[in-house]
């Protein structure tokens, strides 16, 4: 981001050369930064209504800890998904005032105040082995400006804990439902509830489940109409469709 570029064209919209919509479109057009191995997307909020994040499996410490400082530096909120406690401490020695998640494995950064989605986001697992892949999609829509309630432990071999929980589910304007083994819970969430249900299959499950993948076809071949489904382990992007949707 140039300054003086931003600065000429506030210049310009006071002036009257240039109309606001005009102006946010050259916004959304602005460089990226390049950090050599990393090109940070700055703008990615203007666009597409959420930031940019960073997954931080595959990268060294040492990048995700330069990543997530330059993020910071932009001041927006800052996110890091599939981080180690290692990782973790390599970015507190850039930014002090980094937060580990652990059991969603996520780093995150809150300095500004984000929009309230308009209603709750219920994010449901069916066994505590689903729980990093749910508290993922809890700490990213959170992160969103969503107000969260988390439901665990509620799989369908015991249903009777799922319908002690009909309040919240009904409660949901949006529903994320993480599942391994079969993958039956979503279709079960989505047939008591008039919401949107989110599907998010898990690599949870002994030699046949294939790592997720029966989860993953079980859930595409849902009864329930108001049934969607993402990638394996996908809770992060799970929380996005669900806080655009929550914020509609």
């Amino acid at each position: 981001m140039d300054p003086l570029t931003i600065e000429a064209l506030l210049h310009d919209v006071r002036e009257g050369r240039t109309d606001v919509a005009q102006a946010l479109e050259r916004l959304r057009r602005l460089p990226f930064e390049d950090l050599g191995f990393a090109k940070l997307d700055h703008h990615r909020a203007l666009r597409t209504g959420m930031p940019e994040v960073i997954f931080a499996e595959g990268k060294t410490r040492e990048q995700v800890a330069t990543i997530f400082a330059h993020m910071a530096q932009a001041g927006g909120n800052v996110l890091a998904t599939r981080a180690t406690h290692a990782v973790y401490d390599a970015v507190c020695e850039a930014e002090p005032r980094a937060v580990f998640h652990a059991t969603a494995r996520a780093i995150t950064l809150t300095q500004m105040q984000t929009a309230q989605g308009k209603g709750t986001i219920g994010v449901v697992c069916a066994g505590t082995s689903d729980l990093p892949i749910a508290e993922e999609a809890a700490v990213t829509a959170r992160l969103m400006g969503n107000t969260v309630e988390l439901v665990a432990d509620v799989g369908v071999a015991g249903i009777h804990r799922l319908l002690a929980q009909q309040h919240i589910l009904k409660a949901a304007r949006v529903l994320i439902v993480c599942a391994g083994m079969e993958g039956a819970l979503p279709t079960v969430v989505g047939g008591l509830v008039n919401a949107p249900v989110l599907a998010v299959p898990t690599s949870v499950g002994y030699g046949a489940s294939l790592g997720g993948v029966a989860a993953l076809l079980g859930m595409l071949n849902t009864c329930t109409p108001n049934v969607s489904v993402v990638n394996i382990d996908n809770g992060f992007g799970a929380a996005c469709i669900a806080s655009l949707i929550n914020h509609l």
